[in-house]
């Protein structure tokens, strides 16, 4: 559970950003992170016209200098873009000073003012003055559709088990993450659906 939907002390470390967002209707906000990639992007937006969903994607800046065809059909559709550095490189690797020009890089080819750090992982020093440009998004609920030690059931048992009003969800459009994917994401969207909640974009 401390990876699918992390603890309030942990939380307690990222000061200023947004887990979830609870409001007075049943909500979630559905997310995908680390493309615009060829193989699975465009399926991924198929799936989301054919249920009439918006979701929120949060790409990584090289992936958009190859793929700027992709990154058009995102948005073209109605999507928001955010930011996931331009190396998907993980903050506490990184001296605050490197880490925000990896982001600012991103920024040249995603504007707007959403930020994810690839796998949460930030400096405070880092949060501290990313925030001051960009709404940070974290999550409520990783489905973790990457690991290979899953199944597309369990995947989608993720989404049952942890999602909750104005949850944060997290799935991947990713070579990584396409074998559960293409499986747990429709199933996923079904239930949410069937269950009554409203997708709403951040």
């Amino acid at each position: 559970m401390f990876i699918e939907q992390p603890p309030w002390f942990y939380r307690a470390l990222f000061p200023g950003v947004t887990w979830r967002i609870p409001a007075d209707r049943k909500c979630v906000y559905l997310t995908f992170d680390d493309g615009p990639i060829p193989e699975v992007t465009p399926w991924v937006l198929e799936v989301l016209d054919r249920y009439d969903v918006k979701a929120t994607f949060f790409m990584v800046g090289d992936n958009v200098r190859k793929h700027p065809d992709v990154y058009r059909m995102v948005v073209d559709r109605g999507h928001r873009v955010g930011n996931h550095t331009f190396n998907h490189i993980q903050g506490i690797q990184y001296r605050t000073r490197n880490y925000r020009a990896n982001v600012e890089k991103a920024a040249e080819w995603i504007p707007g003012d959403l930020f994810r750090p690839p796998h949460g992982h930030m400096r405070l020093r880092q949060v501290l003055a990313l925030r001051r440009r960009y709404r940070i998004i974290m999550w409520d609920v990783v489905t973790r559709d990457y690991s290979p030690r899953l199944t597309p059931d369990e995947v989608f048992d993720n989404v049952r088990r942890y999602t909750r009003d104005g949850s944060i969800i997290v799935f991947h459009d990713s070579l990584k993450a396409e074998r559960n994917l293409r499986e747990a994401l429709p199933r996923s969207i079904e239930w949410l659906r069937a269950e009554g909640y409203e997708f709403r974009l951040l």
